[in-house]
């Protein structure tokens, strides 16, 4: 998996690279990264990549010259794969969850697009944009938190990048559900003991305890993805704990 993030503070999203699993993953090759500075494909001495959006609105608007030619430039260079997907990075998007993510950790390149002041020229979306994703309900002062979030999110689902392959599958959502508490040593803490069940060493009901779990806590937390996991077929479980 390559990411190719376009944005004017590329040090800034380095930094989801330098850390943790992503570092371990792009020094074994199992990801990689380019990142593009628009400025680096401008004229002026000011370096400039902004300018006033027309209709008199406040705020500046990103010009599409230079990313158009920083996107000429990848091409010229053979540096666009194949089998890749061009991302836009904007509120307005569609909200990354975790089948979002797990769909685009299937492409071998992502193109990353990052905004900046009021947004990007409308032409480079229509032109390269294949989609166009949010991270939520609200708005940064930039697209560069959203990216690194992207990034990390997509990176968990490439084979070899999580040591435990299985942490993926147990995470939050996999399953339609909120994952359920997790305990460690010591056994009791200032008067406050793992429940005993996780000391029992009996499997079965063990994990019959965390899927109880994770369903008291979507149902009470996200009743959205409640609604959805139950379904139609389902309306009522008869299996869950109380609370």
């Amino acid at each position: 998996m390559e990411f190719v993030v376009i944005t004017i503070f590329p040090e800034f999203v380095e930094q989801v690279f330098s850390w943790g699993i992503l570092r371990r993953a792009v020094e074994s090759g199992k990801v990689s990264y380019r990142l593009v500075d628009p400025r680096d494909f401008t004229d002026d001495r000011h370096k400039s990549v902004d300018d006033v959006a027309y209709g008199g609105r406040p705020g500046m608007v990103m010009m599409c010259e230079p990313i158009f030619r920083a996107m000429d430039a990848l091409a010229a260079e053979g540096a666009l794969k194949e089998v890749r997907r061009f991302i836009h990075l904007t509120p307005t998007g569609r909200l990354l969850n975790w089948e979002v993510a797990e769909e685009l950790a299937a492409q071998e390149q992502l193109v990353l697009l990052v905004g900046r002041y009021e947004g990007i020229d409308q032409r480079v979306i229509d032109t390269f944009a294949d989609e166009e994703i949010s991270v939520g309900d609200y708005v940064l002062s930039g697209g560069e938190l959203a990216a690194m979030v992207l990034i990390d999110a997509v990176s968990r689902f490439v084979p070899e990048v999580v040591g435990n392959e299985r942490s993926v599958a147990q995470d939050s959502f996999a399953c339609g559900l909120l994952d359920h508490p997790h305990y460690t040593r010591p056994a009791e803490f200032r008067g406050m003991p793992v429940p005993e069940v996780l000391l029992s060493g009996h499997h079965a009901e063990i994990e019959k305890w965390r899927r109880q779990q994770a369903e008291q806590l979507t149902r009470r937390r996200r009743p959205d993805l409640w609604r959805r996991y139950v379904g139609e077929k389902e309306p009522e479980r008869d299996d869950i704990a109380e609370e």
